[in-house]
Formats: C-alpha cells, structure tokens, sequence
C-alpha cells in the first residue's frame, strides 16, 4: 500500500478536519476524502464516525490510526538510514602545530579505522586565538589546543586532557648545566621562538616577566612556526628552544638533547578538546573525540 494514503489519515486526525488537512497536504478536500475512502475500502471498515458535529474515530479507525503511525515511522527511520549512507559525512578539524605533529596522525588513523563510512577530513593547524576563531566562524567543528591556564573558554563545551609539559633543550655539546639550571645561564644563548599567540611563547613570556626579565635578553631570537626546523637546529648546536616534551621525547631518551627545568618558571600547559556548546551530542563528533582520548590512551568521557 502507498503510504501516503496512510499519511492522509493522520494529518486529518492531527488537524481535526478533511478541509484542513487538505490545506496541509496541498491537496484538494475531495483527493483527501477519496484516499481515506480507499483505506475503509482497502481495511473493510469505517474509519470515522460522521454522524456528529465534529470528526471522530471509529474503534476500527483507531486500530488503522495506530498501525499508521507505526508503518510511517518505520518508512522515516528506513529513508533516513538511507540518507546518511549516500551522504558524505565531513568533519572539520583545527589542533595547534604540538598536537599535530606528535598525536594527530595517530588520531586520523584511528577514526578512519573505526568510522565505518567514509568521511571527508579537512584539518589545519593554527594557534589557540585561530582555532578559537574558527570555532565561533563555523569553519571548525572540533579544535584541539594547548593553551595557558586563564585562557577564557567559558562559551565552549570543552572537554581537559593532560597537561602538556615544556621544557628547556639544548644539544649535549653546549654542556649546559642539567636538569635545573639558573635562568641567567640560558640568555645567554640564542632562542628559538613560537610566534606570539601561540601559548609556547605567552608561558615563556610570562615566566620571564615574572622574573622581570622579556624576550630581548636572550643572546638572540630566532621566531620560527617550523617545528622541525627548530629541532634540527638544536639537534646541531645552533641554539635552544621552549618546546613540548612531547615533540622532542625520542631525543632525550637517546641523549640527542638535554632537557633544562628552571625552578619555579611556569613549564606546563593546559591541553583540551573543544566544540560549540550543543554539539556535544553530535555522533561523528562524538566518535571523533574518543579517538582522540584512545590515542593519548586516557579515560573517554565520551
């Protein structure tokens, strides 16, 4: 049986008239009445009582009503599963360049594997005040930062993962004192430096400040986004660097460079998963998150 004759039947009892439910459907009143006609015939039963004022159900009516209902929801359910396999899903993903570097490819793997259909990716790395940005503009569905700690994320669903630890290095032949050292020891090298907005450079600035001391006295400063670049220049000798554990983690443990601690300088960072509030109910975003919460191997609120 076309459907839609049993759609027909729940818009006349959901607006309590044929005339109205003519007006619902873009039909005329008489094509309405002939499909409810065609269902008493097609069931062998009245469906509804015209002998009153106003329009009400038979017993026989209430069963058809039902099976409606029933048989519609099944056909929506059905049209919709339907729909999601011929349609592309697409995520949109923003992450600062430390967590692109050493976690993303673990990620995207990972949610590939597990998605089940395919998806299309779009992913940049910008700094924390860019992602954010992107966030509120719609270009980003999910972003992942680290940034400092009074960083206000107040009108986003966010979602903490571990801190991300910093720390001084250098190569083994500068001989720099390890792992405490004083702060006047490391001026006198040269730094290699994020750039401004990025939170690598607000936490050294604000280390420094509070020693009241800024970026100028360094021997130099060399500001570069090439995360690479900055590990092979340490790697040679050629300066020292502000950097995420993370990123450097295989060259202190083979000893192809030295990590430095100043005491009581800021060497740690907040690290969150975040998305536009309302959002966090989203499946493939859903889906998305947990792997990144498998990846750095920590609880999944999700």
């Amino acid at each position: 049986m076309d459907t839609r004759y049993l759609k027909t039947l729940v818009t006349v009892v959901e607006t309590g008239s044929f005339s109205k439910a003519a007006r619902t459907l873009h039909l005329t009143q008489s094509a309405v009445s002939q499909r409810v006609k065609f269902l008493e015939d097609a069931f062998g039963n009245t469906l509804f009582d015209r002998s009153g004022t106003s329009l009400l159900l038979t017993t026989a009516g209430e069963i058809v009503l039902d099976g409606a209902r029933r048989i519609l929801g099944i056909e929506d359910s059905v049209l919709s599963k339907l729909k999601r396999i011929k349609e592309r899903q697409r995520v949109s993903l923003c992450c600062t360049p430390t967590f692109g570097t050493v976690y993303l490819p673990g990620v995207l793997n990972r949610f590939m594997l597990e998605s089940g259909s395919p998806v299309d990716l779009k992913f940049l790395l910008h700094s924390p005040d860019q992602a954010l940005e992107g966030l509120i503009s719609k270009e980003f569905d999910i972003a992942i930062v680290e940034h400092c700690l009074d960083a206000d994320l107040s009108m986003f669903q966010t979602y903490p993962l571990p801190q991300d630890e910093l720390v001084f290095v250098s190569a083994p032949q500068l001989n720099l004192p390890a792992p405490e050292m004083d702060l006047d020891d490391l001026l006198s090298m040269c730094l290699f430096a994020r750039k401004e907005g990025c939170s690598s450079h607000q936490l050294i600035s604000r280390g420094l400040e509070e020693r009241g001391k800024s970026l100028d006295d360094f021997a130099g400063v060399v500001t570069s986004d090439d995360l690479r670049l900055t590990c092979q220049t340490v790697l040679s000798g050629g300066g020292i660097s502000f950097m995420s554990k993370s990123l450097v983690c295989e060259y202190l443990e083979t000893g192809q460079m030295v990590g430095h601690y100043v005491k009581g300088f800021p060497h740690t960072r907040c690290r969150t998963v975040i998305m536009d509030k309302g959002r966090e109910n989203d499946p493939l975003l859903r889906s998305f998150a947990r792997c990144i919460f498998k990846v750095m191997d920590v609880p999944s609120p999700f």
